[in-house]
């Protein structure tokens, strides 16, 4: 069994990316020609997810016009012969029924947006994506999400993504604590326990947990005692933690580079880097960046 169901939380204010966010879901937000929020749906779809839940907040319904038809623009495409393009925007449009919003009226964290979506899920196996988290995977390997169900459908337990940071930047993450390596493979490994931003110096690994999930919808029943943790939020990963007690949770090391999408650095590494798999795009770039490098290292030479 494959998870068919993904959950995509929405609802978020988007403070860090004022003012750009101030009238536009920070969703929205374009890496080189796609916005975010695009990048998680393709992934979700490519993985074989058959219905996605947008958990939104107000002022999102550009998410929902995203992905729908647009008979003005599309009768323009046409009149100009533009078919190429005409084709793209249409392909944006999934199955009917595929996708569904439901509202998270407070802003109580990721664990409360996820619980909001519960009538929807049902009583299945669940994906959780976090768009501002945008992984790329590497040469030849499918999307992340893909990766995850084809383990998944092997192990069928929970399972998170996970990857080595800093030391110092334990307290941005959900940490897992490992217990020892699973099914034959260094990509899975068992978690004896899971802390959300323990300070570097408590922290049980490096191994840190980024927005891609598949979950027990046992969850659920977790995540609606409202307990709150760090930052006075309903936390996934305590949630996670108490499921522990009930099912194994893994984490899955994947194939592929995050960017952190939610923050103006890795935003704008995102863009530079998938700006340069475009071949056109590659040989307007590299000239423009050897300059600018040459540029900064002669200003600063010496600082």
């Amino acid at each position: 069994m494959r998870p068919r169901t993904a959950v995509i939380p929405v609802a978020g204010l988007g403070t860090r990316f004022l003012p750009a966010t101030k009238a536009m879901p920070k969703e929205m937000l374009t890496v080189v020609d796609k916005p975010l929020i695009q990048y998680a749906v393709e992934e979700a779809l490519a993985a074989g997810i058959e219905r996605i839940i947008f958990v939104t907040g107000r002022g999102k319904e550009m998410l929902a016009d995203h992905f729908d038809y647009v008979p003005e623009l599309e009768g323009a495409l046409r009149d100009r012969k533009r078919e190429g393009m005409l084709q793209q925007i249409r392909a944006l449009v999934p199955t009917p029924g595929c996708l569904l919003f439901t509202r998270q009226n407070e802003p109580l964290g990721l664990g409360h947006a996820v619980w909001c979506a519960r009538h929807l899920v049902g009583n299945v196996p669940f994906a959780v994506l976090l768009p501002d988290d945008l992984v790329w995977p590497g040469a030849g390997e499918p999307p992340v999400m893909q990766q995850m169900c084809d383990q998944f459908e092997q192990l069928q337990q929970s399972m998170v993504a996970i990857m080595t940071v800093a030391q110092k930047e334990t307290d941005k993450y959900g940490i897992l604590d490992p217990a020892e390596q699973a099914g034959g493979t260094d990509r899975l490994v068992r978690a004896k326990g899971l802390v959300e931003k323990p300070a570097p110096h408590n922290a049980p690994s490096r191994l840190a947990i980024i927005g891609r999930y598949i979950l027990a919808p046992e969850i659920f029943d977790l995540l609606g005692q409202k307990k709150t943790g760090a930052g006075g939020e309903v936390q996934l990963t305590d949630a996670m933690a108490l499921l522990m007690r009930q099912h194994p949770i893994y984490g899955f090391r994947f194939q592929g580079t995050r960017f952190d999408c939610g923050d103006k650095v890795g935003f704008q590494m995102a863009n530079l880097a998938l700006a340069m798999e475009q071949k056109e795009m590659r040989e307007r770039l590299l000239p423009f960046l050897g300059e600018q490098l040459a540029f900064w290292t002669a200003e600063n030479k010496g600082t």
